[in-house]
C-alpha cells in the first residue's frame, strides 16, 4: 500500500539511550497497532535505514515513520468542509490545532450533511493545506473557548492517551450564581444519565462515572462570582453538573439553571499540552467573549 502519511523526527540532545520501541511505544505513546504495522512493513527508519526494535536510539538519530492507513481503525476523516469557514486558529503545527470555538456553535456534526459545526470549519481550513480534520475532544454548544483539533490520524490516539493520563491540561472560567465556600477545592461527584431528560446528566445518574473538577473562585460581587476550573475528568456536561449541584450554577446555562437568558459564561480559556513526538509544553489562550461581566473579569 502506499504511504499516506510520514512523520520525520530528530532526536533532542537530551535524548536518553533507549530501544527504538521503547522510544515508539512509551516516549511517543504510540499504540502497539501501529508500532506492529511499522515493524512488519518496515516503514520506520532510523538515519534513512530499517532499525530492529531492540536497537537503541540516540541523540540527534532522525527517525521516519510511513503510514499507510491500514494501521488505523478509522483513517479517513469525513468532515463536509463549510461554505463560509470562519475559523479562529490560536496554534497550529505540523500535527494539530488549537482552535476557538464561539457560543452556540456545535463541536460537531450529528448528520451526514451537516456543514455548519466547528468540525466542518476546520476541514475547510485544512483542505486548503490538501489534510483533514480529525476530532480529539469537545466542548459543549453553549461554551465557547479552545479546542484541539488533529491534523492527521496518527496523532489522535497520543492526543487521547495525554488527556487520559492528566498531561493535557484543560482549564475555563465561569460565572457562577453565588458564592463557592470554601473558595478553592474540588468536585469529585460521580456523573451520569439523567432518567427523565436524554439531554442532560446528573450527579449519580444513570451508569455514573467517576468525575473530578478542581476549581478556584477568582472575583465576586456577592451575587456573582468569577471561578477557575480544570477538568480532571471528560464527562458530558461536567463542569455543568457539578456547580449547579453545588447550588452555584452558570449564569446562562439552559440545562442547568433558572436563567435561561443570554449566552452561558463557561468558556475553555486555556490549554497545556505536550505537543507529540516533541514532549515540548505548550500553554495557548483563548481571550474571554466580551459578554462576561467587567466587574469580575477586570
Amino acid at each position: 500500500m502506499a504511504v499516506r502519511w510520514q512523520i520525520i523526527e530528530k532526536l533532542q540532545a537530551e535524548q536518553t539511550e533507549i530501544s527504538l520501541r521503547t522510544l515508539l511505544a512509551k516516549q511517543w505513546l504510540l499504540p502497539s497497532r501501529f508500532v506492529h504495522f511499522l515493524r512488519v512493513n518496515h516503514h520506520v527508519l532510523v538515519n534513512g535505514h530499517y532499525q530492529y526494535m531492540s536497537e537503541p536510539v540516540h541523540p540527534g538519530d532522525q527517525v521516519t515513520m510511513m503510514f499507510t492507513g491500514e494501521e488505523f481503525r478509522t483513517a479517513d476523516s469525513h468532515y463536509l468542509a463549510s461554505n463560509e469557514a470562519q475559523l479562529k486558529v490560536l496554534y497550529e503545527n505540523r500535527d494539530l490545532m488549537v482552535v476557538h470555538k464561539p457560543a452556540g456553535q456545535k463541536s460537531h456534526p450529528n448528520q451526514p450533511l451537516e456543514n455548519n459545526t466547528l468540525m466542518n470549519d476546520a476541514q475547510a481550513y485544512l483542505a486548503k493545506q490538501g489534510t483533514n480534520a480529525y476530532m480529539v475532544h469537545r466542548i459543549d454548544q453553549a461554551t465557547s473557548g479552545a479546542v484541539i483539533v488533529a491534523k492527521n490520524p496518527i496523532v489522535v490516539p497520543i492526543l487521547d492517551r495525554l488527556i487520559t493520563q492528566g498531561r493535557i491540561h484543560r482549564e475555563y472560567l465561569a460565572v457562577i450564581h453565588g458564592q463557592l465556600k470554601p473558595a478553592q477545592g474540588s468536585f469529585e461527584w460521580p456523573i451520569g444519565r439523567d432518567p427523565k431528560d436524554r439531554r442532560k446528566r446528573n450527579v449519580d445518574g444513570i451508569h455514573a462515572q467517576s468525575a473530578l473538577t478542581k476549581y478556584e473562585q477568582l472575583a465576586t460581587d456577592g451575587q456573582l462570582s468569577l471561578v477557575k476550573l480544570q477538568l480532571l475528568t471528560g464527562r458530558t456536561h461536567q463542569i455543568r453538573v457539578h456547580l449547579a449541584y453545588s447550588g452555584h450554577p452558570i449564569v446562562g446555562d439552559p440545562l442547568y439553571s433558572q436563567d435561561e437568558h443570554g449566552p452561558m459564561l463557561l468558556h475553555g480559556y486555556r490549554q497545556q499540552l505536550v505537543l507529540p513526538f516533541s514532549s515540548t509544553t505548550m500553554v495557548v489562550h483563548a481571550t474571554l467573549p466580551p459578554y462576561f461581566p467587567e466587574s469580575l473579569v477586570k
